[in-house]
């Protein structure tokens, strides 16, 4: 054996012993007095060395050396080493729930803000402090959000927006000699009793943190999943439209060779070539038939649940599974021509009313519906024209479980018809301050700056408080866009947010300083990303392969559901058209049709009956 395999063997024996004696140590704890008996024994006869317990000595030491770091660098202002000691050191189960801990750990972050007012109180160092209070904000954004409501932090929350702490008033204790050695004192005792030596054995620790590290990574696992599940429905969709200009770009140039190989052999080709580029006739498709849609309403109206639930699943199947193109484009045609939503009904109750069912199925499959109604451009275009659906659709966010599948399908859907021009305002709003999502459409904002902004400070003033971290996350991303940046002024949206600034609140008020420094700041908007110039196309087709997931309804035995119900119990007269463009004309509108509404927003629904 060499010295290399000598040493090697060396590591493995010191770590066996090292891992024998954690599980010596473990039974020890846990007092199985005859288990560690045999323990010994048999690692005595097989020859196994077993290392002792690391003494309490050594962990005294360590802690003595940490308890002494943590204190040297709140003597020196060194906030970066503090928190770096108190994040790995000061147990979790302390640090995130214990109120001295929380309590503590805010009064730190403002000792190591202030001290370089302190330490220089004459010629402050303005660049570090300035430095230390960026880092203070973050702070107050993250784990010190939680003691926003508490009273006695209350007033420090407007720390970072003071210019002169020293002078003012809401600040004198923290400047007077006997802050810092009080609060020193507090930290000194917290830490004394905190990093007290544990007699947890070392197998324990290990498991704990193993087990904690596990599930961190299984959730950071999870957001990933998300992130590339929505990459590849975008990158599906991509392929696809590629694919099919890959195969119309291999008939152009298999013509266009045979047109040129038929010229150099002296034959005349130009028939061949006005051939070769004009469009190609699409293969014949077969079509599906037709339907008795007046039936088809009637029951969906008045039939029973299940019924409405066949009924609207086996509608959404005939849109998900037809064939893209000419027969897809007939049987979305032949929705909207027999105005399947009841778009011009003027019954009191229409189809769209499924979604107040007091059946959770048939309210989701009615969102499932209206979903695949988006997914293609004529669809969107249909649904913009039906004044009531917005109301019902932002109806079913405000009541539905955030987890439910017919809430996320009413949120896909508005992201969709967030594509739609005349509507993208209205919808996108919805979208913005229901689901703190303004990622498909802020430029589109920009075309109608006003009347977001008209909206979204409206909302400020609404009853329910709740919505305000998204109605101000909402201002702050559209006013990156220098346009809605000088409406913005022209409207006084400055000062309409200070009319809102409460004391009681500074929490709210920080966020209308962020919002205030954004309106005023003059950096251009950065570059769009690829992906979203892609996303904002209106007449791009959105139908993903995963409408149909999770099918909660199944036919019993016997029972006729898609394709076949339809056939058999609701086959119409021909009325399919030969052809259909892609470009459908508008519908013609009848006098008792009312122009689209705005969305009303939530502080004017208390005196509005919903239709």
């Amino acid at each position: 054996m060499n010295s290399r395999e000598a040493a090697k063997m060396g590591d493995i024996l010191a770590t066996e012993a090292d891992l024998l004696g954690m599980i010596k140590e473990y039974l020890k704890f846990e007092e199985f007095e005859e288990t560690v008996h045999s323990f010994d024994k048999e690692c005595q006869s097989k020859g196994k060395l077993v290392s002792k317990p690391r003494g309490s000595a050594l962990r005294d030491s360590k802690t003595r050396v940490i308890q002494k770091d943590l204190l040297s660098s709140f003597d020196d202002g060194d906030h970066k080493v503090f928190f770096e000691l108190w994040t790995e050191n000061i147990p979790s189960e302390v640090k995130d729930t214990d109120a001295e801990a929380l309590s503590l750990e805010f009064y730190l972050h403002i000792h190591f803000t202030i001290y370089p007012l302190r330490r220089h109180p004459g010629r402050h160092d303005r660049a570090e402090f300035e430095e230390r209070i960026s880092y203070f904000k973050q702070y107050l954004e993250t784990r010190g959000a939680a003691l926003s409501q508490t009273t006695e932090f209350l007033s420090y929350y407007a720390l970072p927006f003071v210019p002169n702490p020293t002078a003012h008033p809401s600040f004198k204790n923290l400047f007077q000699d006997s802050w810092i050695p009080e609060l020193r004192d507090k930290l000194e005792q917290f830490l004394s009793v905190t990093l007290k030596p544990s007699n947890t054995p070392r197998l324990m620790t290990l498991y704990k943190e193993g087990g904690r590290s596990t599930k961190e990574a299984m959730q950071q696992l999870q957001l990933q999943l998300v992130e590339s599940d929505r990459r590849i429905t975008s990158y599906v969709r991509k392929f696809s439209k590629m694919q099919a200009d890959y195969q119309n770009l291999i008939g152009i140039t298999a013509e266009l060779v045979d047109s040129l190989e038929a010229t150099v052999s002296g034959k005349m080709a130009s028939s061949m070539l006005r051939f070769s580029i004009a469009p190609q006739r699409p293969k014949d498709v077969p079509m599906l038939p037709s339907l008795d849609y007046e039936k088809l309403k009637k029951d969906l109206a008045d039939g029973a649940d299940r019924l409405k639930s066949l009924l609207l699943q086996a509608l959404r199947w005939r849109l998900t599974r037809s064939l893209p193109g000419e027969q897809r484009d007939t049987v979305l045609q032949a929705y909207i021509s027999n105005d399947l939503l009841e778009r011009y009904s003027t019954k009191q109750k229409i189809v769209l009313h499924l979604l107040r069912s007091t059946n959770e199925i048939v309210r989701q499959y009615m969102a499932r519906l209206i979903n695949a109604f988006a997914s293609l451009a004529e669809g969107r275009a249909y649904l913009s024209q039906i004044p009531i659906l917005l109301k019902l659709l932002t109806e079913v966010l405000r009541k539905e479980d955030k987890e439910s599948l017919t809430r996320e399908n009413v949120l896909v859907a508005l992201q969709k018809l967030s594509l739609r021009e005349p509507i993208i305002t209205d919808y996108l709003i919805c979208v913005c301050v229901l689901n703190d999502c303004l990622c498909t459409g802020k430029r589109k904002c920009a075309e109608n700056g006003k009347h977001v902004l008209k909206v979204l400070t409206d909302l400020l003033g609404h009853e329910n408080h709740e919505i305000r971290p998204y109605v101000n996350g909402a201002l702050y991303s559209i006013l990156c866009i220098p346009s809605v940046r000088q409406e913005a002024k022209e409207m006084s949206v400055e000062e309409i947010l200070r009319c809102y600034s409460r004391e009681e609140n500074p929490d709210l008020n920080r966020q209308f300083e962020f919002i205030i420094k954004q309106l005023n700041s003059a950096e251009e908007e950065g570059p769009e990303s690829d992906d979203e110039e892609e996303e904002d196309d209106n007449d791009e087709d959105l139908m993903e392969t995963d409408l149909d997931k999770e099918e909660v309804l199944q036919p019993q035995h016997r029972e006729l559901s898609g394709e076949s119900l339809l056939t058999t119990e609701y086959l119409g007269i021909m009325t399919n058209m030969a052809k259909v463009k892609r470009k459908s004309t508008p519908l013609p509108q009848p006098s008792v049709d009312e122009p689209l509404q705005r969305p009303v927003t939530p502080s004017s629904h208390r005196n509005t009956s919903v239709g």
